[in-house]
């Protein structure tokens, strides 16, 4: 496990030095461009704990009419100054806005318990005050944020009706299907997390004891995980969102490795209300984040059109457009969608044949990258991450590939990889990636997904099924697509045993194979 302390701390280093650099100039720049009237204000929140908050209010705003309301919480481990420019910008547009430090956090009171039920109750509260306090419209209130913000605002739709629309912006709606898919830890999202909350905020004992645990592997702990995730998700409590009625709205990016994609669009399908999706390029906030600054940024201006029409009744043709709207990661501009299922229209299977045995423990060369700086290369310059796949050592690395491809194949959605396993260990950790494979054999990353498993029968043959993150990328004619399975990755924890070996097959029965969701054309 030294490895992964190791990994685990320079990731925590790292993610602090953005938070606190990032979070300087956003609670220095915002405020210096203020036109609006803003006040600062303490407002109670649940249990009596102060929230360090602001109130931006529309010019001439004399109490004489009311106002739509916009409620913002802060994005993890930022300080309540985060939102001040898109503040003024809805206040231009009549909005009352009011942002605030979720608690634990910089200035305000009590302790960081990651969207657990007192920050739930606390929106509750700052609505209350708003409605209390100034002009604001009880009939029209709307709720959104960016990351931690945006996980709020979706807890608090599905608990207040008085919520008629939200506006979650690289969020998460399943906790545990984020930073724990395929029963695997991500420990670079988790200690970036972890060391944010720890330099920036107080963590609730319950909380430090979570991430201990999960860096710890502590598989009997693994149910109090998973029930602890649930009542922080959304998607448990999508029921309650969709007889409430609030309008959603979902953002996110492709490669966002603290809550990927997946996780939303199975949300998003279970939802009933208004509803619409935005996938971008780019890692975790980076899509939002020029819009911070004032910026022009389709995220944040789809957002203000999802209020206007929302909470205004403003006929801006959003309810109109696709509901689903994507942008590739390649080139081109945004495509839309009736829904989840039309943007894999078609699909076309990799046939992973013969018997292939690989080695544990040893990192093969193939990877998904580093948390944040990998997908942001990616977002600005097209560079995901790169290996050359003819060089993978087969003693580590089981690889297939297809055909060369005659045309670009436009790679949309969630790919699925199907295999029979056979381990020599009761316990294990695999990582699946895609690649797209060019004359030179260099492979750029598609896409990536880890599975473990334990309690198996060593050298009894089980079935794996596997949903790579989902992405839109588009494969240039005269190239490949490559399945490369591994077993170590410095994204995740590894649970392969010392000396493990696993063995992929494709019975005649029960052939092996991954899907390619493929774009309809």
């Amino acid at each position: 496990m030294g490895h992964h302390r190791r990994a685990l701390r320079t990731t925590a280093v790292g993610a602090v030095s953005a938070s606190l650099i990032a979070g300087g100039v956003l609670g220095l720049a915002p405020a210096a461009q203020a036109t609006n009237a803003v006040r600062f204000v303490d407002i109670t929140g649940d249990g009596g704990t102060v929230l360090k908050a602001n109130v931006t209010m529309p010019a001439g705003a004399d109490g004489t009419r009311r106002h739509p309301l916009i409620v913002l919480p802060t994005s993890w481990g930022f300080p309540q100054a985060e939102y001040l420019v898109q503040a003024q910008k809805l206040a231009d547009s009549g909005y009352i806005v009011v942002g605030y430090n979720v608690r634990g956090f910089w200035q305000s009171g009590g302790q960081v318990e990651v969207a657990g039920p007192q920050d739930t109750a606390d929106a509750s509260k700052v609505i209350d005050w708003a409605l209390a306090n100034t002009p604001a419209d009880a009939a029209h209130i709307g709720m959104g944020g960016v990351s931690y913000g945006a996980g709020i605002s979706l807890l608090a739709a599905a608990h207040d009706k008085r919520i008629k629309a939200v506006a979650s912006l690289s969020g998460w709606a399943d906790l545990i299907g984020s930073i724990y898919s395929g029963r695997t830890e991500h420990v670079q999202a988790a200690a970036l997390l972890d060391g944010v909350s720890v330099v920036t905020g107080r963590q609730d004992p319950e909380v430090r004891q979570v991430f201990d645990d999960f860096y710890a592997s502590n598989l009997a702990k693994e149910q109090d995980l998973i029930d602890w995730g649930k009542k922080r998700s959304a998607a448990t409590y999508v029921d309650q969102l969709n007889k409430n009625g609030a309008a959603v709205l979902m953002a996110n990016a492709w490669g966002d490795t603290v809550f990927p994609v997946n996780q939303y669009a199975d949300f998003y399908e279970k939802l009933t209300v208004p509803k619409r999706m935005e996938l971008r390029p780019g890692d975790h906030a980076t899509a939002e984040l020029t819009g911070l600054f004032g910026l022009p940024n389709d995220v944040w201006t789809d957002t203000e059109r999802w209020f206007d029409h929302y909470l205004k009744g403003t006929d801006n043709g959003i309810d109109r457009e696709e509901p689903i709207q994507l942008k590739p990661r390649s080139t081109g501009g945004y495509e839309g969608y009736p829904d989840w299922k039309s943007v894999g229209a078609t699909r076309s299977r990799i046939a992973l044949g013969g018997t292939t045995t690989i080695h544990t423990n040893v990192d093969s060369g193939a990877d998904g990258g580093i948390v944040f700086l990998s997908s942001i290369l990616d977002q600005v310059a097209q560079m995901p991450p790169v290996a050359a796949i003819p060089l993978l050592p087969r003693r580590w690395a089981a690889v297939w590939q297809s055909e060369k491809y005659a045309t670009a194949r436009q790679v949309r959605g969630t790919a699925k990889l199907h295999t029979t396993l056979t381990p020599t260990k009761e316990s294990g950790t695999l990582v699946a990636y895609l690649y797209d494979v060019g004359p030179l054999g260099l492979g750029k990353l598609v896409s990536n997904a880890p599975y473990t498993f334990h309690g198996r029968t060593p050298g009894e043959p089980f079935g794996v099924d596997l949903e790579l993150f989902s992405t839109a990328y588009d494969v240039p004619a005269g190239h490949r697509l490559a399945l490369v399975v591994d077993t170590v990755d410095p994204l995740y924890i590894e649970h392969n045993p010392s000396g493990a070996q696993l063995t992929f097959s494709s019975p005649a029965d029960d052939p092996s194979y991954v899907s390619i969701p493929l774009r309809e054309q």
